[in-house]
């Protein structure tokens, strides 16, 4: 039986306070990967990483600055010791507004986060791993990256640019061993969904009926998509983007 195992590994995963990304952090460490928890707000990175327990390491940081960026490899390494594994996680979600709606502050933090932030991590970790010939970066993008959704020319457009993201990175970073991909989650019973939907049953009714598994997903079934492509299994996929979506992407339905 195939197993995956990241015993060795230093893993970076950014915005993992809460959520999806402490989801991915505990899977990955479930896999033996050393997990350092990187957040906004030194508070919250604090207890995540006492939460995963021992050997779990904190960085806390603002992705959208390049300051901070670039010094987190180095901070990393001093921390743990080397570093292996980039997981950009780290994203925002204005409300859904109509384009005519949308105020430009709010598109901007949105492209400053979620754009800005992985390209950022993204060029500090290739750098890294450029000067190791190995290292592995996977990009959280989203369902809504991949097929419009109304209302949200912030969020939609910005995971659209970290699928393209992930591809041109991989097609520069291929050749001296550094792979790049993306997992594209659909919707998943996490503080980002509940925050959009914001208490809209109807609406959470709607999207789940769209969904052909009829659930909304779980976020360590998104871990789990992130550690296979962080481990050695998946060592000839480079520039994919994988949707872990209950087939919702798939389904042209309403």
């Amino acid at each position: 039986m195939l197993a995956i195992d990241l015993s060795g590994r230093v893993a970076l995963v950014t915005g993992a306070g809460r959520g999806i990304g402490f989801a991915i952090a505990s899977v990955l460490r479930d896999c033996g990967a050393r997990v350092v928890i990187n957040d906004r707000g030194a508070d919250e990175a604090d207890r995540a990483a006492a939460a995963l327990g021992s050997g779990t390491i904190a960085l806390a940081g603002d992705i959208a600055d390049e300051d901070v960026c670039d010094a987190l490899p180095g901070r990393c390494v001093a921390a743990a010791g080397r570093y292996d594994i980039l997981v950009n996680n780290a994203g925002v979600a204005a409300q859904m507004r109509r384009t005519v709606k949308q105020s430009l502050a709010d598109w901007q933090r949105t492209m400053d986060v979620n754009v800005r932030g992985t390209f950022l991590m993204s060029r500090a970790a290739a750098r890294h791993f450029t000067a190791a010939r190995s290292g592995c970066i996977v990009n959280i993008a989203s369902v809504a990256g991949l097929g419009a959704i109304p209302a949200s020319n912030d969020y939609s457009v910005s995971k659209a640019a970290i699928a393209m993201m992930t591809r041109t990175m991989a097609a520069d970073l291929g050749r001296v061993g550094v792979r790049v991909n993306c997992v594209a989650p659909g919707f998943c019973d996490a503080p980002m969904l509940h925050g959009l939907l914001a208490g809209d049953a109807e609406a959470a009714e709607a999207n789940r009926r769209r969904i052909p598994l009829g659930r909304f997903g779980e976020p360590a079934e998104i871990g789990h998509a992130v550690a296979f492509l962080c481990s050695d299994l998946a060592r000839y996929m480079t520039g994919a983007v994988v949707a872990v979506d209950g087939g919702w992407l798939a389904n042209g339905g309403a």
